[in-house]
């Protein structure tokens, strides 16, 4: 409900200016009648850098082909996140499967301290200082998909009462 509420509409990604980012790129393997089939499973973050960031899972028998998959998808699951200055509003942990992300706003002039996966979704949404810690499960994958969800969880106190009002 919370998701459906902050996602953005597809007509409005055209209007942004995106970066991509490869997060993880996984060589499966089917195993079919002839012998073996070889495929990718790519895992890729776009953001505007402006607080807006999607993530996607493209899967093709070549990397071009998943990459744009999963880029088509990553757009279309573009969320609005709440930015504080240059940090988030406030401290949050999120888990996915046995993935857990804690995001805690830091002082400006602080950069983003951060790993791999949280880094990508973080940087792609503008957010220039913060710090997080990844708990658990090192799975990229399982990461993106919790980070994404703590900052769906984000508020910010002025636009929430302000909204709540009815003011701009």
């Amino acid at each position: 409900m919370v998701q459906a509420a902050r996602q953005m509409n597809n007509n409005d990604v055209s209007d942004y200016q995106l970066t991509e980012r490869v997060v993880k790129i996984r060589r499966v393997t089917k195993v079919v009648k002839g012998g073996r089939r070889r495929g990718f499973s790519v895992m890729v973050v776009v953001g505007d850098g402006e607080g807006n960031v999607g993530a996607g899972l493209g899967k093709a028998y070549a990397v071009p082909d998943a990459v744009r998959k999963a880029v088509t998808t990553a757009k279309s699951n573009m969320i609005h996140v709440p930015i504080k200055g240059t940090t988030i509003p406030h401290q949050i942990t999120s888990k996915f499967c046995a993935s857990t992300v804690l995001l805690k706003p830091a002082p400006s002039g602080t950069g983003v301290i951060a790993g791999g996966a949280v880094r990508a979704v973080v940087e792609s949404a503008g957010i220039r200082d913060i710090f997080t810690k990844s708990i658990g499960n090192g799975n990229a994958i399982n990461v993106v998909k919790a980070t994404i969800a703590a900052l769906l969880e984000l508020r910010d106190k002025d636009q929430e009462i302000a909204k709540r009002r009815g003011t701009p």
